[in-house]
């Protein structure tokens, strides 16, 4: 599983067993799209705390673009009902971090990405963030889209009687009909080239010879 991801599960079961949402949490789901083997990463999830999972099935080797994912996840939680959904930040292959803020575009909710804390106050959600010399706190209201950063917990691993249990629950298997979106790729990638071989470094004797050689190579 993503890294990010099992943080997202992980906060979710936490948020269920600290009683953190005065709402309680009624459903934890987890959802994958994919091909079929991607349902062992949803086994995980539930072994994990997740409740059930939803599956949309893709052919081995179909790769999904951010918004692809987004529409599936608007879908869902449209279907489901839902109002607050926790996800990785980014994925581990193409590193978008993408998705999350795509999702929160197409649903009109609030977001707050690169989560290092989540904390409730009723129906506001305060949602911390590291950021370059310090951290940043965000707040808004349910509901909303939060994304994980790798500060934000420590997942736990799967016990054995938990991996038992989580093959008794529920895997939904769906096709991308079945949800009536549209996943077409919009981008085409035309080639991908390596960048340019560095030269090798010099040494200098001293300051004066390093000021010369700046002077040299246009660089003062």
């Amino acid at each position: 599983m993503n890294p990010f991801d099992e943080l997202s599960i992980e906060e979710s079961v936490r948020i269920r067993e600290k009683k953190s949402y005065g709402g309680g949490v009624e459903d934890i789901i987890a959802f994958s799209a994919g091909p079929p083997k991607a349902a062992d990463i949803l086994r995980t999830a539930m072994a994990m705390g997740a409740d059930r999972s939803i599956h949309v099935e893709t052919k081995e080797g179909d790769e999904i673009e951010p918004l692809g994912i987004a529409k599936l996840l608007k879908a869902v939680v449209e279907k489901e009902n839902v109002n607050l959904v926790i996800l990785g930040k980014q994925s581990i292959d193409d590193d978008s971090a993408q998705t999350g803020q795509i999702l929160a575009g197409l649903l009109g909710w609030g977001q707050a990405t690169q989560a290092s804390k989540v904390s409730f106050e009723g129906e506001k959600v305060s949602v911390t963030q590291e950021v370059d010399g310090g951290t940043e706190t965000v707040r808004a209201s349910l509901p909303m889209i939060i994304t994980t950063d790798l500060r934000l917990n420590e997942p736990r691993y799967a016990s054995l009687p938990n991996i038992m249990k989580a093959k008794k629950k529920k895997i939904e298997k769906l096709s991308v009909g079945d949800l009536g979106v549209d996943i077409t790729r919009r981008l085409k990638t035309l080639k991908v080239t390596e960048p340019p071989t560095r030269q090798g470094g010099g040494k200098v004797e001293d300051v004066d010879g390093m000021i010369s050689k700046l002077k040299e190579l246009g660089a003062i």
